[in-house]
Parts: structure tokens; C-alpha cells; sequence
């Protein structure tokens, strides 16, 4: 018996599984849809697309350098839990998939997810479809960075925020502790505050004219005439900037200075010019919805 592209589509869309799967199931049995959601079932597969509708918020935010490459990854996984977060053997994938974003360079999760697992024989979604199946919990790859040069990384709170940074630096002075000491302050100050931006140039034109218009609207709702209005926002507007640009924000450390400044200080002393180029600040299940549990309604169904 023959199958369709719509015979595959039909059983993806039953189980949930992937496309590939689908087809050597129906391959292997014929076209018969009844045993090849069986077989995808004794697969387990079925059995992890299941798990694939709940809510994964909780995981991990990981990085990890490569210093003979110059190399970083910042990688996001998500779980259902923090408790399988903490577990050594999800740690142990996650640190996996950091490596294999650094050696194959994938351009996104999808092509990521194809790659072959650093230290395994089983592609990144195979690895991570077996780890649903053993820990019986939804997990994703959400999202990875990967930078080239000199690099600092930064995890807070066992993975809750990571922070990575680039910096335009001679290597000679990159390898200094003075400097280590510098770029873990700049990286903290990342994770504490949140800049969206590194400077201003990099704030969209269209994001800077909408927060004029919000601050021209508040100026005029207090009964501020035009001309003292207008004067008011490009007051505020550098209020603004000082909120959202690392290099403009008040340092942590030393509120007297700013970022820029530190950094300038920074370069003077150790005799050699640091420019700060990029950076990329995850926070875990961020945007994502959570789970709520209700542990009565929880028990009370379980007891029916």
C-alpha cells in the first residue's frame, strides 16, 4: 500500500512527531496509519511529542569559550522545571550543544538542532528527544549567541542570567588579570542593569522619535507650554539614553563615572586602547509564559 505527502502530513499532525519520522513509519509499515502510530509509539517518539505541548520556562542559560579559538556561545535550554535544571546529566547536554554551536557554527536553533552533538553519534534533537523521554519533561533549545574574539562571559544565579561580551582589545593585554577584573565588572554591569543597547548610535532612529513623542506628550499634559516642552524632551530624551546604552549608564561600581568613562579609565591605565563591541544578555524564560501550579486543584485531581 503506497502513501501520500498528505498521508505524512495526516500523521505528523496525529502524533506530533517530526516529518522524517513520520515517513519511515509509514515506509515500514505499508501506508497503515494505525501501525505506524504504533511503531512511532514503541519508539517513544510519539511519547516525547506529547510532552511537547507543555510549558517549558524553567532551564538553563549557559556559556562557554573556546580561548584557542576565540570562540563563545551563550546558549538558552528551557525545561519544565528547575529541579531537572539542576540535574548533571541536563547540565552535561547543554554544555554538549555549547560545544557543538562552537565547532559547526550553525546559523540558527534549527540548523543547530541537525547538527551532529559534540561527543556523540546522535544529532542535537535526537539527543535532546532521548533526554524528553528519560526525564519525562518538555525541553527546548530556545535560543543561542555565538561571538568571535575577545571574549567574557558572565552567569548569575546558577543560570538564571547570562552575559556576553566583546571587546576590541590587544591579546597581549586581553590576557592581563587587570583586564579579566574589567571585563567582569562590564559583564556584571550588563546582567544587573539590562542595557538594550551598547550606545546610542545603535538606538533605532524610529525608537528615539516614539520616545520623543511619549515625552512631548507627558510635557504637554502638565500644562508645559511648546517651545518649553520641546526643551523639556531632549532633557529627558538623554535621561534616556543613560537608561538604555551601557556606555552612557551610570557605572555600578562607581556611580560618578559612566561605563564610557570607566572603560576610558580602564584603557589609560593599562596603556592600550579597549573598545567595547558587542554584547548579548539572555535572561531564562524570558517572555515566556510560566506555569502555574495550583497544588489543591493538582491533588483534588488527582484524587479523582
Amino acid at each position: 500500500m503506497a502513501f501520500t505527502a498528505s498521508d505524512v502530513k495526516a500523521l505528523r499532525e496525529r502524533t506530533g512527531c517530526g516529518m522524517m519520522d513520520c515517513k519511515k513509519a509509514l515506509s515500514q509499515t505499508d501506508g497503515d496509519m494505525d501501525k505506524a502510530i504504533e511503531i512511532l509509539r514503541e519508539k517513544g517518539l510519539a511519547a516525547a511529542a506529547k510532552k511537547a505541548t507543555r510549558i517549558a520556562a524553567e532551564g538553563l542559560v549557559y556559556a562557554l569559550v573556546d580561548d584557542a579559538k576565540k570562540v563563545g556561545v551563550m546558549i538558552e535550554v528551557n525545561a519544565e522545571t528547575d529541579f531537572v535544571a539542576k540535574n548533571s546529566d541536563f547540565v552535561a547536554m547543554v554544555d554538549s550543544f555549547a560545544k557543538t554551536a562552537i565547532e559547526e557554527n550553525p546559523a540558527d536553533v534549527d540548523a543547530l538542532l541537525k547538527c551532529k552533538a559534540a561527543g556523540s553519534d546522535m544529532t542535537v534533537e535526537e539527543v535532546l528527544r532521548d533526554k524528553i523521554l528519560v526525564i519525562g519533561e518538555n525541553m527546548k533549545v530556545r535560543r543561542f549567541a555565538r561571538l568571535e574574539g575577545e571574549l567574557c562571559t558572565y552567569i548569575h544565579g546558577g543560570g538564571r542570567i547570562g552575559v556576553m561580551v566583546k571587546f576590541d582589545v590587544d591579546s597581549a593585554v586581553a590576557a592581563k588579570d587587570e583586564f579579566k577584573s574589567f571585563a567582569k565588572d562590564i559583564a556584571m554591569q550588563i546582567a544587573a542593569v539590562a542595557p538594550q543597547y551598547l550606545n546610542k548610535e545603535d538606538v533605532p532612529a524610529d525608537v528615539v522619535e516614539k520616545e520623543k513623542e511619549i515625552l512631548t506628550a507627558q510635557a504637554m499634559n502638565e500644562g508645559k507650554p511648546a517651545n518649553i516642552a520641546e526643551k523639556m524632551v531632549m532633557g529627558r530624551i538623554g535621561k534616556f539614553y543613560k537608561e538604555v546604552c551601557l556606555v552612557e549608564q551610570p557605572f555600578v561600581k562607581d556611580g560618578d563615572i559612566t561605563v564610557g568613562k570607566y572603560v576610558a579609565n580602564t584603557a589609560k591605565e593599562l596603556g592600550s586602547e579597549i573598545k567595547l563591541v558587542s554584547f548579548v544578555r539572555f535572561e531564562k524564560g524570558e517572555g515566556l509564559e510560566k506555569r502555574e501550579d495550583n497544588f489543591a486543584d493538582e491533588v483534588a485531581s488527582m484524587m479523582k
